[in-house]
């Protein structure tokens, strides 16, 4: 794993807010309130911690489709296929109520690393890659334990 340039990793640490956000929410009730009078209750806790990860797995379908613009033939073909992996998923698993859709969530981030190895294993994703999703992911997995195991 190389270093990851600067401003992937910002950008990244700082797509990680709204997870972070919703964690503090949960656990400081004054926060929690003053958001949800504020600025809106959509923004508390776990709701806003689907809904951005609902979006951000199925960003990631982008993100993975783009590598898959680097291949030819049937690596090209088989990677845009997994690509659209992590949209679906989001759109048949995560919902059903804030446990369950935590936990499909999680899954479907650790998920992910698997495709996100499998692009960079093929020369398609870029050597830092997997330095920066790895931690990515262990945040985001980590602000939803509280969400699954309440």
């Amino acid at each position: 794993m190389t270093r990851i340039p600067a401003a992937p990793l910002a950008l990244g640490l700082v797509g990680l807010l709204p997870f972070l956000w919703g964690v503090l929410t949960s656990f400081v009730p004054s926060l929690s309130l003053w958001t949800a009078q504020t600025i809106s209750p959509r923004f508390v806790g776990p709701y806003v911690q689907l809904a951005y990860g609902t979006v951000i797995l199925s960003f990631m379908s982008g993100v993975l489709w783009g590598f898959a613009t680097k291949a030819a033939g049937a690596v090209a073909a088989s990677g845009y296929a997994l690509s659209v992996v992590p949209a679906l998923w989001a759109f048949f698993f995560v919902g059903g109520g804030p446990v369950s859709a935590a936990t499909w969530l999680a899954l479907g981030f650790v998920g992910i690393l698997g495709l996100d190895f499998m692009f960079q294993k093929q020369g398609l994703a870029p050597g830092w890659w997997m330095s920066l999703r790895v931690l990515l992911t262990a945040v985001v997995v980590l602000t939803l334990l509280p969400v699954i195991f309440g």
